[in-house]
């Protein structure tokens, strides 16, 4: 047990240092990409160079022997906050640069590489500043706060980038758009644009109409496909939109050998049948919009347009996302809105343009994060307890470190059940791993592609609120009964809660339910669940790394858990891809056999995480 020198409320530190662990995780992964989409760089690249920020966290344990031999873990704490926070402000600073991309990306490795280093320190000083029935009591609140840093950085970071972007540019555009039978049939071609207007003085942007009408009968596939084509290829040529990768033509060995026979074989024996692919589709409307005069040289004005209220069943296909400069000023650029095909009635939409600074808003909000992160840094230079088991080493020579780091991971791989430990790391998270790349998008996608159809808004929301309420009981709920009853006790009931992430999912597939209400209690219930199960994996992954190098060991754990969230990612988009919805949450499910198996196969010390009666 460590010994305090002072005594501390784990509440003092706990959360915020959970907080500080969590949110340049998701400042790299989540947040990078989100800023790179609006500040206009191709989808390729973005997955390309962002998939690669996430490769630290997965190699960690090569250097987590140095943390546990260099310094103590309260100094790496302080000193990785501080490194964090000067990374941010080099972000912050540099996106307005002309090579913003290359000099940001080389900052989020230094991020990615701090945070990871972060990650071991502050896992090995909550095993240390903690007692085992301590650690089982409150990692549940270090998991919540973990989860609530995820979600301030996701939602609360990007919505005051979102309110910096509409607040610092020209007024917005609005667009009124309805829907119904009765209105003219949409004739399949790019609208005639007047000859551009006399330059105005002041900035701003102007439609040819500010409400529209489109009619809910269908129109033929192809006609459409040939009029988005020309859209497209207007927009390309003028430059209102950034060209993406080309597709090779020429396929490589992996796709006509492997994905391609092979994603053939599970759509036809079981993919989901949602009916013949029709001929029709939903009629479209295309719209023209110009500048009312030249910015500036070398000034670029994004114009973001977004859906503002309405019906949802009225999207925007194309033109999102337009770029204007000093050379296509004059010419019109095209957004294209598609009614839905199963659309019978009338229905009516708003849609607004936004046309911030983007650069500005992005550079504040990671001053934002810098500034947090230099307070974390001043508050846990002066809260953090200072236990005595958290000692440097002396004398350390270079061949000492050599040999320790050695032993570190020889001493890992000997340790009793290590193959079945790894087994249970690698895939207790093997059905989750595979729902969390899907959820986003089976929210978000239309009722016709399987989905719910929510708004944005109304995702922030339902995780925003009610998912963080769950979260936040099935967390401290799972730590309370752990410190109770012991790890060993609760396993099995915790490990089950863990499928009520697929059922709920599974049951909203083949619902598809438009009730807000039902939607929240599913969203609650699949939150509660993965806050009281995740508890135990947190547990036994500091169960098993008990011993001298306690520390190293576990971000080795951390590591191996990384990896079983990476693998299955990997391919969970393209197997939904196959499967559609339903029997893609009805696969998961099956998979949650996996981490049973693992389960049942684990050896616990049944007095690990109780309290001690003595």
């Amino acid at each position: 047990m460590a010994i305090q020198n002072k005594a501390r409320s784990p509440w003092a530190w706990i959360p915020s240092l959970y907080l500080a662990e969590g949110l340049p995780y998701v400042a790299v992964n989540i947040i990078s990409v989100i800023m790179y989409k609006r500040m206009g760089i191709s989808n390729a690249d973005i997955a390309l160079y962002t998939s690669l920020l996430y490769l630290p966290w997965v190699i960690k344990p090569i250097w987590s022997p140095l943390v546990d031999l260099l310094k103590t873990k309260r100094w790496w704490i302080v000193i990785t906050q501080l490194v964090l926070a000067l990374g941010f402000a080099s972000i912050a600073l540099t996106i307005p640069a002309s090579l913003f991309f290359k000099i940001t990306l080389a900052f989020f490795w230094l991020l990615a590489f701090g945070s990871a280093t972060h990650d071991i320190a502050a896992d090995g000083f909550y095993m240390l500043g903690l007692n085992t029935n301590q650690q089982a009591k409150y990692v549940g609140i270090r998991s919540t706060f973990y989860r609530i840093a995820t979600i301030t950085g996701q939602g609360l970071l990007v919505i005051l980038a979102g309110f910096l972007e509409s607040s610092s540019g020209r007024e917005p555009v609005s667009l009124n758009i309805e829907a119904s039978p009765d209105y003219s049939k949409t004739v399949l071609e790019v609208p005639h644009v007047a000859a551009a207007p006399e330059s105005r003085d002041d900035l701003c942007f102007f439609l040819e109409h500010d409400s529209l009408k489109i009619s809910t009968q269908t129109v033929d596939k192809d006609s459409l496909h040939v009029l988005l084509d020309s859209v497209r290829a207007s927009n390309l040529s003028n430059g209102f939109v950034q060209p993406e990768e080309q597709t090779v033509e020429k396929k490589g060995w992996w796709a006509t050998k492997v994905s391609e026979p092979l994603g053939s074989w599970i759509r036809d024996n079981f993919g989901e049948e949602r009916g013949s692919v029709a001929a029709v589709t939903g009629s479209v409307a295309v719209v023209p919009v110009r500048l009312s005069c030249s910015p500036d040289p070398g000034e670029k004005v994004v114009l973001n347009t977004v859906l503002k209220k309405g019906d949802k069943s009225i999207a925007l296909i194309q033109g999102g996302h337009l770029l204007f400069n000093e050379s296509n000023w004059d010419r019109p650029a095209y957004m294209v809105f598609q009614a839905d095909a199963k659309l019978t009635s009338y229905t009516s939409v708003s849609y607004e343009g936004l046309s911030g600074n983007i650069p500005m808003s992005w550079a504040v909000t990671f001053f934002v994060l810098a500034g947090l992160f230099f307070v974390f840094s001043f508050w846990h230079r002066f809260i953090l307890p200072r236990p005595e088991s958290d000692a440097p080493r002396e004398d350390i020579k270079p061949i000492d470190v050599l040999r320790e780091f050695g032993q570190t991971f020889a001493t890992f791989f000997r340790k009793p059940q290590v193959g079945v430990a790894l087994f249970f790391m690698l895939t207790f998270r093997f059905a989750e791993a595979q729902l969390l790349k899907l959820i986003n998008p089976f929210l978000l996608d239309p009722i016709d592609k399987g989905g719910l159809g929510l708004t944005t808004g109304e995702v922030g929301l339902v995780y925003g609120t009610i998912g963080i309420i769950g979260l936040t009981l099935g967390g401290i709920i799972g730590g309370v009964v752990a410190a109770a009853g012991g790890l060993k006790k609760w396993l099995w009931p915790m490990t089950l809660s863990m499928l009520l992430t697929a059922a709920t999912f599974l049951y909203l597939s083949f619902t598809q339910t438009d009730n807000l209400l039902i939607i929240n209690i599913c969203v609650f219930a699949e939150q509660f669940g993965y806050g009281f199960g995740f508890t135990a994996y947190m547990l036994y992954m500091i169960y098993f790394a008990e011993g001298k190098y306690k520390t190293a060991h576990y971000a080795i754990c951390t590591g191996f858990m990384a990896l079983g969230m990476m693998l299955p990612g990997l391919f969970a988009g393209w197997l939904q891809e196959q499967l559609g919805y339903n029997h893609f949450f009805l696969w998961v499910m099956i998979c949650s056999i996996v981490p049973l198996i693992a389960v049942s196969l684990l050896k616990i010390d049944p007095a690990f995480g109780k309290k001690s009666t003595r």
